[in-house]
C-alpha cells in the first residue's frame, strides 16, 4: 500500500485520480508531518511500501519572511518521514539551482539556492537522501492545474478581468502539468530499486519564459488580454527567482522509458479541465 502526503494539493490531487483506492491519502487535518512524535506514531501503526510526499511549503515570496515554517515543512518533514517511513518518494524543485546558468541543469551539478524556499527544499532532500532506505527524488519545476493557487489560473483570472499584463520574459523555464508529473511518478514506481537513492530531473518538455507561457494562456483561454513583456527588475519579488532553470530530464527518461508531453500540450489538457 501506498501513502500520499499533501494530498489535497495540485500533484497530491492528481494522484488521487491516478491510483484511487491503491493508497492513503493525508494532508495536514489527519496528521501535522512536522510533529515527529505524531509521525512515528502514525508511521508505527500503519505500514506502507512506500511514501509519495507531495507535502511542501511552496509560497516562495512569503518563505522569506517566514523562514521557520518553510524549513519545518520543507526540510524536517521530509527528515521524519524518511525516518520513520524508510522507502520515500519525493518532490523537489528547480529552485535548488541558482539559475546562472545557460543549459539543462542535470541532477549532478551543483545546487546553490538563492532562496529560503530553494535552501529548505535542498534541505529536504538531503534530509530524505541520509536517513530513508529508498530515497527517489523528482525534481520538477513550474507546476500547475486545474486545482490550488498556480500561473495558469491567476493568468485566466486576470485575463479576464484586465485589457493588459506586464510579465517577466527574462525568467526561463519549463511548465508543467501536474497530471503529467503524477503520470511519471506513478510509471517509476515499480521500477523503484529497493535501496535505490537517486535524484531524477522531471517536467514537460519544451522551454519558455513566464512571457511566452502567460501568451499562450490567454491564447488558448481565448481571452483577448495583452501580455507585454518585462524585465524581473521591472517586477521586484521578495524572492530571487532563477533566470533560467531548465531541467535536463535525460536520466529520467532512460531509466524509466517513458515518453514525455511538451509543456504547450499539458497546457491544453488542462484547460480542458476547467
Amino acid at each position: 500500500m501506498l501513502l500520499v502526503t499533501g494530498a489535497l494539493g495540485q500533484l497530491g490531487t492528481a494522484l488521487q485520480s491516478l491510483l484511487r483506492e491503491n493508497a492513503v491519502y493525508i494532508d495536514r487535518a489527519e496528521l501535522d508531518l512536522t510533529d515527529e512524535a505524531a509521525v512515528k506514531e502514525y508511521l508505527a501503526q500503519n505500514k506502507f511500501d512506500y511514501i509519495i510526499n507531495c507535502a511542501a511549503y511552496t509560497a516562495v515570496d512569503r518563505a522569506e519572511s517566514d523562514e521557520e515554517n518553510a524549513k519545518r515543512v520543507n526540510a524536517l518533514a521530509p527528515l521524519y518521514l524518511a525516518r520513520y517511513g524508510k522507502n520515500i518518494v519525493h518532490v523537489s524543485t528547480d529552485y535548488v539551482f541558482d539559475g546562472t546558468g545557460c543549459k539543462p541543469y542535470n541532477e549532478s551539478d551543483k545546487p546553490n539556492p538563492q532562496s529560503v524556499y530553494g535552501k529548505t527544499k535542498l534541505e529536504g532532500e538531503q534530509n530524505i537522501l541520509n536517513n530513508a532506505d529508498t530515497a527517489v527524488i523528482f525534481r520538477t519545476a513550474w507546476l500547475y492545474s486545474p486545482h490550488g493557487g498556480n500561473f495558469v489560473k491567476t493568468m485566466r483570472r486576470l485575463g479576464a478581468e484586465k485589457e493588459s499584463l506586464n510579465v517577466v520574459f527574462d525568467q526561463v523555464g519549463t511548465p508543467t502539468n501536474a497530471y503529467d508529473l503524477a503520470e511519471a511518478i506513478v510509471h517509476a514506481l515499480p521500477q523503484i530499486r529497493a535501496g535505490e537513492k537517486e535524484v531524477y530531473h522531471f517536467t514537460d518538455e519544451g522551454v519558455c519564459s513566464w512571457y511566452d507561457f502567460a501568451r499562450e494562456i490567454m491564447e488558448q483561454s481565448k481571452l483577448p488580454c495583452l501580455v507585454r513583456p518585462i524585465e524581473s527588475k521591472d517586477y521586484p519579488t521578495p524572492a530571487v527567482r532563477p533566470h533560467y532553470s531548465v531541467l535536463n530530464k535525460a536520466k529520467f527518461k532512460t531509466r524509466f522509458n517513458m515518453e514525455i508531453p511538451h509543456w504547450k500540450e499539458g497546457l491544453i489538457k488542462c484547460l480542458k479541465q476547467f
